[in-house]
């Protein structure tokens, strides 16, 4: 048995036996009156029944149908003989024979199907049916046909007494009118069975057709598989094996329960549907002999209409449930020498069991009949609930030179090579074509398709729609197949990144629906103008770790493009997409235009906040100072970050760039604590950059945001690939004063008060040693990071030359009060020094650049040396 058959045997099983008295009660069905003078009469009424036949000992027969299907090397009738025994003792039926006499005089013995030839007797009261068949050769029609019943008789010739005989009438049909209910039994179930209809769909030059059975449960049990095949057959004998729908794989029949089942088939497109009948045949495994049962005539054939208006509902039954779908959301926009489309199809289970779809193709046909292949993974196996909806994402590139109005999209039902059949590529194959009469079950080579058979379901009209640009800060709504939310794009920015730009699109998306919304793990892509490869692209969504929005609620996320800062574009396209099964899915698709959103402003003094979970902070400028070197001066900013957590938590690592008044950006490199920062505590940010001599500090501002990577914000010691929430926060630069005395200088997070010095040098000398008495205070009000200062001190002689040293501080000079620190220097000039002043100068050397933190005189005292002792 090939392997389709195995797919669509449940249907074949029910629909079969359920057909397999048609021979006896079809209308029309000749009446012909079996006796033991074999006389035949005239055509009855429908509800005809061959008379039975006596074998004696209250034994009789009946014939109940007769068929004839051809085979490899002849035509093979098969009968069905009911016996009755009204006696109290059961019955052999090893007595009982039946001979075939053809219309050309052959005598030929029936012999039981496999099935059969176990059933040896007849209980008492008891009534039993066996099938048997007969190879006719090339007798190709059922006329003129006889079946003779025989007894075994010892007193008679050959041992053989013929009791009487079954002429089949010249008009005899063993299909059942069309429209006409069948009332039989399946596996000893109760069904009533009819032929439904007749369908003839074109599609890609070739012609299909679509044939529906009727088919009721009436027992308490679930219909099993008798394994029949199906065939289409014409009125001249041509026929074309059938393959159950792909709709109805899982085919089975519940008790009481109505479905209508559909099979399908390719025929030639020059093929006469008149008169065409639905015919089952049955495999004998122990003969390898397929045997005719029951055939149905189809009402006239119709060419349904499969076109289906834009927001139209199409109803399509899989499994016997209504699954409504309907093309919704279409829109398209231009890309490079394409329209692309993108539209969605809904799909929803009204039934009451669960329902999954079978295979699907799809593709896009214009008007003048080209077509453009859609991808249908999302559609194809999807499985529904009772009750259930489901979007599914369809997107199709359509070149700009083909009319874009007016196009469809088509609905292909494919049936795979291994559970379909029919004709070749030709229509026809070798063996097809034997006729017989008109109304006759004639035999014909069945015609067999070795490719797959796709088969048009619906044609849906695809509304034009340019898709419109979205406007910052206006709700949409939408619904994918995730769920129902609006979304918006709050902000549009666009500010410096390294050699780069970064365009930065923020959007909040909110639950609409009246339960929860599940996001997925997305990625997001950006694509400008007609452009069709996508910018570098970061998607950073705040709260990550919630993947289920509920009702109500909202989610802002970010889409981070870096482009080259000398890019201009018009419009841009930003997509969300999730994955589903190894697959990309569509979650969020808009295109805006470039309606780039200033950079919030944040005035001097006032704070720049940061409202991410975990992170939440704000910062407020401490201090701006520029160190004035030779070739450049370097701009230093203090920023004090305070924790607003209500819990002890990392900050996040801060990224900044300067803007000077004429609009240039220079990148800050930074100093940030690694420590965790308690409920309410400050963290020095340092922030500095090395501006041009030429560049005016003046309005100079810092462009400030959280930094990123991989999709979270990060913190201090990690390396950032972008950053968020950008504010220009505006600088107050302040010119540095030096102090006029050593008394207190600061050098965060140190403060130095030099209480005295002394310079004493030994007349004749070549030596000035100076001693520094001094105290040193550490602020621990503020946790920083490595701050890399330096306190120079220079020391200037009373002739006017200077000598440096750095000082560690809390190494060189110590915490405390009432501190010492001691210098000798030595020159030959210092022979002749008589007196005079000497200064202490305090520098903060940063990154090589310095400014003057505070000077003051000393008196260099003069030291007669000591007299050696006579």
């Amino acid at each position: 048995m090939r392997k389709y058959r195995v797919t669509y045997a449940a249907l074949l099983v029910s629909t079969l036996v359920a057909g397999q008295l048609a021979g006896s009660i079809a209308a029309p069905v000749a009446a012909a009156a079996a006796t033991s003078k074999n006389a035949a009469a005239p055509a009855a009424a429908p509800a005809f029944k061959f008379n039975s036949v006596p074998l004696g000992a209250g034994v009789t027969a009946v014939l109940e149908n007769v068929n004839i299907w051809s085979q490899t090397g002849g035509n093979i009738v098969s009968y069905t003989l009911k016996y009755t025994n009204s006696g109290n003792s059961s019955a052999s039926l090893l007595k009982y024979f039946s001979r075939v006499v053809t219309p050309g005089g052959s005598v030929l013995p029936g012999n039981p199907v496999g099935t059969d030839a176990l059933k040896k007797k007849v209980g008492a009261k008891e009534s039993l049916s066996v099938t048997y068949y007969v190879n006719v050769g090339q007798t190709s029609s059922l006329q003129g046909l006889k079946i003779s019943m025989l007894v075994w008789d010892a007193k008679a010739k050959g041992y053989l007494k013929q009791t009487g005989s079954y002429a089949v009438p010249a008009n005899y049909s063993t299909a059942a009118a069309a429209g006409t209910s069948l009332n039989t039994t399946m596996n000893d179930i109760p069904v009533t069975a009819s032929a439904d209809s007749l369908q003839l769909y074109k599609y890609g030059g070739k012609v299909y057709a679509k044939v529906g059975l009727n088919l009721t449960n009436k027992g308490n049990k679930v219909l099993g598989d008798p394994g029949y095949s199906a065939y289409l057959v014409s009125a001249s004998g041509t026929s074309f094996e059938l393959a159950l729908s792909s709709t109805q794989a899982d085919y089975k029949i519940q008790p009481q329960e109505k479905r209508s089942i559909y099979y399908l088939a390719e025929i030639p497109v020059y093929l006469k549907t008149d008169n065409m009948k639905l015919q089952f045949t049955q495999k004998d495994e122990t003969t390898k002999l397929e045997l005719p049962k029951s055939a149905y005539k189809l009402p006239a054939a119709t060419s349904p209409n499969l076109v289906v208006g834009s927001g139209v509902v199409k109803k399509i039954i899989v499994n016997s449930n209504t699954i409504e779908t309907l093309i919704r959301n279409a829109n398209v926009y231009s890309q490079d020498a394409d329209a692309v489309w993108t539209f969605q199809m809904q799909i929803k289970n009204t039934g009451n069991k669960a329902v999954t779809l079978p295979s699907y193709e799809l593709a896009v046909k214009s008007q003048k009949g080209t077509t453009f292949p859609v991808s249908a993974k999302g559609l194809s196996g999807v499985t529904l609930k009772p009750l259930e909806t489901k979007i599914i994402p369809l997107t199709v590139r359509v070149p700009l030179e083909v009319e874009q109005s007016g196009l469809q999209l088509l609905m292909i039902e494919a049936v795979g090579a291994d559970n379909i059949s029919g004709p070749d590529s030709s229509g026809t194959s070798e063996g097809a074509g034997t006729t017989g009469t008109p109304g006759t079950p004639a035999p014909a080579s069945p015609v067999t398709a070795t490719t797959k058979m796709i088969f048009p379901v619906a044609y849906f009209v695809i509304p034009y729609a340019l898709r419109a640009d979205v406007m910052t800060g206006q709700e949409y709504m939408t619904t994918n197949s995730y769920g129902s939310f609006s979304y918006s794009i709050q902000s549009l920015q666009r500010y410096p990144w390294r050699d780069d730009d970064i365009v930065a699109a923020r959007l909040r998306i909110t639950n609409t629906q009246t339960v929860s919304l599940t996001i997925p793990e997305l990625k997001g892509s950006i694509k400008l103008d007609n452009d069709s490869l996508p910018v570098t692209t970061e998607l950073y969504m705040d709260n990550k770790e919630s993947s289920v929005l509920a009702p109500g609620k909202s989610v802002e996320l970010y889409v981070l493009g870096k482009i080259a800062y000398t890019s201009e574009f018009r419009d841009m396209r930003v997509a969300l997409n999730g994955t589903q099964n190894s697959e990309s899915v569509p979650f969020l698709d808009l295109s805006v235009n470039n309606s780039i959103n200033s950079i919030p402003t944040i005035a001097q003094g006032k704070s720049y906040t940061i409202s991410k979970k975990g992170k939440a902070a704000s910062l407020k400028e401490n201090k701006t100072t520029v160190y004035e070197g030779e070739n450049y001066n370097l701009v230093y900013t203090e920023l004090l970050l305070s924790s607003e957590e209500k819990r002890q938590s990392k900050m996040a690592r801060l990224q900044a760039y300067y803007k000077t008044k004429d609009g240039q950006y220079f990148e800050a490199s930074s100093s940030q604590s690694d420590n965790s920062a308690s409920p309410g505590a400050k963290q020095l940010v340092v922030f500095w950059t090395k501006l041009p001599k030429a560049a005016d500090i003046a309005d100079i501002s810092l462009y400030l945001g959280a930094g990123i990577n991989g999709g979270k914000l990060i913190e201090s010691k990690e390396e950032a690939t972008g950053f968020v929430d950008v504010a220009a926060l505006q600088l107050n630069p302040q010119g540095n004063v030096p102090a006029s005395t050593l008394a207190s200088t600061v050098l965060y997070p140190y403060t130095i008060s030099v209480q005295s010095s002394e310079g004493k040098h030994l007349r004749s000398s070549d030596t000035l040693d100076i001693t520094i008495n001094y105290g040193l205070k550490r602020d621990n009000q503020y946790d920083a990071g490595a701050l890399e200062h330096k306190l120079i001190l220079q020391i200037t002689d009373p002739f006017g030359i200077s000598t440096e040293k750095t000082l560690t501080l809390g190494t060189d000079l110590t915490e405390g009060t009432n501190n010492q620190y001691s210098l000798s220097i030595s020159r030959t000039l210092y022979k002749t020094m008589g007196g005079g002043a000497y200064s202490l100068t305090f520098y903060d050397e940063f990154q090589g650049e310095r400014i003057k933190l505070g000077s003051q005189a000393y008196a260099v005292t003069n030291v007669n040396p000591v007299k050696p002792e006579e």
